[in-house]
């Protein structure tokens, strides 16, 4: 059986927003970490195809909310020396689900 590796977790209330928007938000989040490691190679596992595409070139960014949010994330990503992106199916993402629940449940206290 294939254990799951979590090596930091995060979750932060984040207001009202779609789900694509906290899924950029997130990445961005995940992408200033990153950077205070370094800026090597970094492997991206997202569990929003939409992004994973996005950031891929396969979709356009055609939301007026996501375009300052993708060119965001992508001027980050120009700055590791290189970088991939997978996608990962949300049953194999349940870490991010808890935190983000723990995030919502922490503010409504």
């Amino acid at each position: 059986m294939k254990r799951e590796l979590s090596l930091w977790g995060h979750g932060q209330y984040l207001g009202q927003c779609t789900n694509n928007e906290a899924e950029y938000r997130a990445l961005l989040f995940g992408l200033q970490k990153c950077g205070e490691f370094g800026r090597g190679k970094i492997k991206l596992h997202l569990d929003s195809e939409l992004i994973v595409k996005q950031t891929r070139g396969e979709y356009r960014v055609k939301h007026p909310n996501l375009k300052p949010l993708f060119q965001e994330a992508m001027r980050k990503l120009s700055g590791f020396a290189s970088f991939s992106i997978i996608h990962v199916r949300r049953e194999k993402n349940s870490r991010a689900d808890e935190l983000a629940n723990q995030a919502i449940d922490n503010h409504k206290k």
